[in-house]
């Protein structure tokens, strides 16, 4: 699927709504990790070096990091209907992988404060706002159909279900 677009339909405009293969989006959730690991290690350093925290430094890192993605699939007789909720992110900053049997939502985007008083910088922050999340579907998808509409923060997938595999009968012969 490299290079396939769909039409995001947002409120505003129709967007450019990338489709990524799973091997670009696993390159991302690589990164994900990383950046993880590295507040999981400040949190490590912080609270003394303690050992036998590390899930627990794991997870509020990630908890810090990453946003929840809830996720709602209704199947119907021709596909699936799947609402994710991403809230404040635009169809440039998601992704998509689709396979026969696997969603996968991420997005980044980058969110800076900035207050200057008498020209000087009295307070700064940037803060990157990452969403993952995986999911398996239930049946088997086409994923050569796909149509995706983000409305007030919800993106909302129509997905066709796969054609059922034709039975073919094979015959027994005895050698």
């Amino acid at each position: 699927m490299a290079g396939k677009y769909l039409a995001l339909k947002s409120e505003e405009h129709v967007a450019p709504f990338r489709v990524t293969e799973f091997d670009k989006i696993f390159e991302r959730m690589r990164e994900m990790q990383e950046v993880i690991s590295r507040r999981a290690f400040d949190l490590f350093e912080k609270g003394g070096r303690m050992f036998g925290r590390d899930l627990d430094d794991w997870f509020k890192a990630e908890s810090e990091l990453l946003h929840p993605v809830n996720i709602s699939i209704e199947e119907t007789d021709e596909g699936l209907k799947v609402e994710a909720e991403v809230p404040g992110f635009t169809a440039e900053e998601l992704e998509v992988s689709v396979e026969p049997h696997r969603l996968t939502i991420t997005g980044k985007r980058e969110a800076e404060k900035e207050e200057k008083k008498k020209g000087k910088i009295v307070y700064s922050e940037r803060s990157a706002e990452r969403i993952m999340r995986v999911v398996d579907l239930p049946v088997e998808v086409n994923t050569e159909k796909i149509s995706a509409v983000l409305k007030d923060g919800v993106l909302e997938f129509m997905i066709p279900k796969a054609a059922p595999a034709k039975k073919i009968a094979i015959e027994v012969k005895a050698a």
